[in-house]
């Protein structure tokens, strides 16, 4: 329901809906100020050690927060080969952004890595064999033709640290993929909790190869943010989406790409060019258009559920 449906815009807030796209809103900067963060603290920091700490934060806020409700039900799942997979992808993707950020801006860094939810539903049609509509299609080419203004040859953004994105949209629409098949049978706490633990157990044996001790001790305020900030988002996330659905939700993800152009503007100086700026709003578009798709695809199937069939009439 849109707020202007409502008797007034205060009382659509107030609503499930509402809260959820709020919320949803709140993870979107939160990751656009993760991404903000990560550039500047690399340039402190062994890159292992705040990939390492943002897991260890993940597992250890997650267990303190949640076990004295769930108690050992937040320990029980009945898929822990996907859990580990579904860990390990976002570990992966988590790794591509950590070292991607080093080298490139943060505003098409983030537009590139939004493509994630078209590649998603390219995946889903190709191993789950949904369908995808011709529109859907469409939107998916102009997405990819907007990354394409951002990396051309002789772009500010051309160099080969575009693999670390290129890397990071595959693994992070599997990564999409997974999660919503595991949403269904899972608590979200529980998988929450098991991402933290998966990316600590992976990191712990490999940080011990790039570990400082005087960085952590001179520059901790920078691991603590971006153990937070990569916590708090993704639990706000947990939170929209128990309280509205994937369809009314992901276009309001696109506003990162707002707040990482802007936090890149005002932290590191940097502005896109004309065509980077065109190939943003390609990708921004693309995405929204894929989600309100999905909406309008959902919305004609509950009609068809609840709308009671006429019986033809007799021939006489």
């Amino acid at each position: 329901m849109p707020p202007w449906a409502t008797d007034s815009p205060m009382a659509f807030w107030r609503t499930q809906q509402g809260g959820g796209i709020l919320l949803i809103v709140l993870a979107a900067l939160a990751f656009a100020a993760l991404d903000t963060a990560t550039k500047h603290a690399t340039t402190l920091a062994p890159v292992l050690m705040l990939l390492w700490f943002r897991y260890v934060f993940q597992a250890v806020v997650t267990f303190v927060l949640r076990f004295p409700i769930q108690r050992l039900s937040l320990l029980a799942t009945p898929n822990p080969r996907f859990q580990t997979l579904r860990g390990l992808l976002l570990l992966i993707t988590s790794a591509c952004s950590f070292f991607g950020l080093q080298y490139l801006p943060v505003g098409e860094f983030t537009a590139m890595v939004m493509l994630s939810p078209l590649v998603a539903t390219a995946l889903a049609a190709w191993v789950l064999k949904d369908h995808v509509s011709h529109q859907r299609w469409l939107l998916m080419a102009a997405g990819l033709g907007g990354v394409l203004l951002v990396v051309r040859p002789g772009g500010q953004v051309f160099s080969w640290a575009l693999l670390f994105p290129v890397l990071l949209v595959t693994t992070y629409a599997w990564f999409q993929v997974l999660t919503s098949r595991l949403s269904a049978v899972e608590n979200p706490y529980t998988t929450h909790f098991y991402t933290g633990l998966v990316g600590t157990l992976v990191m712990s044996p490999i940080v011990v190869f790039s570990w400082s001790t005087a960085a952590l001790l001179a520059h901790w305020p920078w691991f603590v943010l971006v153990g937070f900030l990569g916590t708090f988002g993704h639990l706000m996330l947990i939170r929209a989406y128990m309280r509205a659905s994937a369809p009314v939700l992901t276009p309001y993800l696109y506003t990162q790409i707002a707040f990482a152009t802007l936090a890149g503007w005002l932290v590191f100086k940097h502005v896109p060019d004309a065509l980077a700026w065109l190939g943003i709003a390609v990708i921004a578009v693309s995405g929204v258009g894929n989600a309100l798709l999905t909406a309008r695809e959902l919305a004609r199937l509950r009609r068809a559920i609840t709308t009671p069939s006429v019986p033809a009439p007799r021939s006489h």
